[in-house]
């Protein structure tokens, strides 16, 4: 099988600007994880997050203060989808297909888990915004696998973002309810659903760019 048609589904192409960072917290991350914890477990603990994620939303509608621990479920599941794939890595016990198809899937359902969270505590004049917002948020991803699927290559950073720094932004987020409440929400979520919406018209303008530059090469290269 020619390396072109080998599956790249464990090979993201590009970088954010925390990717130097991510590379030294991995270095001394995984070394500290038992050699009886599998990558797969690490995956599976999503779902332990997006449970709490759900849980947390509930309980912040009835005390805001409960938010951070929202927070605190994004920052472990962004340690356990950090290491999952560099321990298979590292002790060559990874199970590549399985693991790109669970851990993106798990992603998405933690995604859906905050945004969900949100819609539990927030006022209710503001809820309706949380339904665009979990389109857009399923647009990406499905722009991701489908942009994979016609050129081979995962790309999930754009413009130097990336998957941290939407958690940081959630948490962000997070932060300003927990000190400032949601008296700010009736303008500030349809701002946000804009400013999505806008980074989705962009990053589906250029997949487009570039699978219509690949047909065209290809379409030359026959000639």
């Amino acid at each position: 099988m020619s390396s072109k048609n080998q599956f790249a589904g464990d090979k993201k192409v590009g970088e954010s600007i925390l990717t130097p960072a991510e590379k030294k917290l991995k270095d001394w991350l995984v070394p500290k994880i038992p050699p009886n914890v599998e990558t797969y477990h690490l995956t599976m603990t999503t779902v332990l997050w997006s449970l709490g994620a759900v849980l947390f939303g509930y309980l912040a509608s009835l005390n805001r203060q409960w938010v951070w621990m929202i927070s605190v479920m994004i920052i472990l599941q962004y340690l356990t989808d950090l290491a999952d794939g560099e321990v298979g890595r590292r002790r060559d016990t990874g199970l590549i297909k399985w693991g790109f198809y669970m851990d993106h899937f798990l992603d998405y359902i933690f995604l859906l888990c905050l945004v969900f969270a949100g819609y539990l505590m927030a006022p209710e004049n503001t809820q309706i915004w949380f339904i665009p917002l979990m389109i857009i948020m399923g647009a990406f991803m499905a722009n991701s696998f489908l942009s994979f699927a016609a050129t081979n290559e995962f790309e999930i950073y754009h413009n130097g973002m990336g998957p941290t720094e939407s958690r940081l932004v959630f948490i962000a987020i997070n932060a300003y309810i927990a000190i400032v409440g949601f008296k700010h929400f009736h303008w500030l979520m349809p701002l946000v659903v804009l400013i999505t919406l806008a980074a989705l018209v962009i990053y589906t303008w250029q997949i487009h760019k570039k699978l219509w530059a690949i047909d065209m090469q290809l379409k030359s290269d026959q000639k």
